[in-house]
């Protein structure tokens, strides 16, 4: 499967990372950091539909994306019309990296999360670092006891997390932790068909307080509509944003439809 592939990958590329710098230094230099994370959270819980803007130069469903503008025009539209940015920082199949985290740091005040295939505590700490103010975990390669460990250390840097689910026993899983976003993966980690109906199966299990995101296969208007029907309060836009060329008005005709 591909995600056993990706999580294979990216434990090699944390052994070459070590090297350059070591496990204790890179905990160190999070300790450090005097930066005061954005809170993630409340960009999502606020009344209306928040969206997070992704920024991704690839896929293993979608190949490599043509982007029809540049980056420092994508990010001052997504400074006028979206709540949060999503930056991939997989190399081996999202063709991801920590330095567009950077330069998108630079970039933006808004809340930024790094989007990733979070293995290690090194990653966490490397989130800090680098300037994100969230980091996701992906359920489906975390067992219980690490999910809790990796969750625990991110609140204890100043980050929030996103707890990634796409089935029952994921999302309950989720719960047990009392995560305080939940997303919904509409895209299946392991054949990666789109069904926007997981989000809609799984919103009946959102509790009260959480913040509940949908993430892939967002692509249309009616996609939209569909969704204002689940509860969720926030929608992880990438593939139809970074095809477009104008993803700030898409944004905000997408927000009026949640009006």
């Amino acid at each position: 499967m591909i995600l056993d592939d990706i999580v294979r990958d990216k434990r090699k590329r944390l052994e070459e990372s070590k090297k350059k710098i070591s496990e204790g230094e890179m905990k160190r230099l999070a300790m450090a950091s005097e930066r005061q994370s954005v809170s993630f959270y409340e960009a999502l819980a606020k009344p209306g539909l928040s969206i997070i803007g992704e920024f991704k130069k690839a896929s293993p469903s979608m190949g490599v994306i043509k982007s029809k503008i540049e980056l420092t025009d994508r990010i001052d539209q997504y400074n006028e019309a979206v709540d949060a940015i999503s930056c991939l920082t997989e190399e081996d199949y999202f063709n991801g990296s920590i330095a567009y985290l950077k330069q998108i740091r630079e970039m933006s005040d808004l809340p930024i999360i790094r989007k990733d295939f979070i293995i290690d505590e090194y990653q966490i700490y490397e989130a800090k670092t680098i300037g994100a103010d969230a980091i996701l975990l992906i359920a489906a390669i975390l067992d219980d006891k690490e999910m809790k460990v990796f969750y625990d250390l991110a609140y204890h840097l100043g980050m929030d997390v996103l707890v990634e689910v796409h089935d029952e026993e994921e999302m309950q899983r989720a719960l047990h932790l009392q995560a305080k976003i939940i997303g919904v993966n509409n895209r299946n980690l392991k054949d990666f068909t789109i069904s926007l109906e997981t989000t809609k199966r799984l919103s009946e299990l959102v509790t009260e307080g959480t913040v509940f995101v949908s993430e892939s296969g967002v692509t249309t208007e009616e996609d939209i509509a569909f969704l204002k029907g689940c509860k969720v309060n926030a929608l992880l836009i990438g593939r139809a944003f970074m095809e477009s060329e104008n993803p700030r008005e898409l944004a905000k005709s997408w927000k009026q439809i949640f009006d």
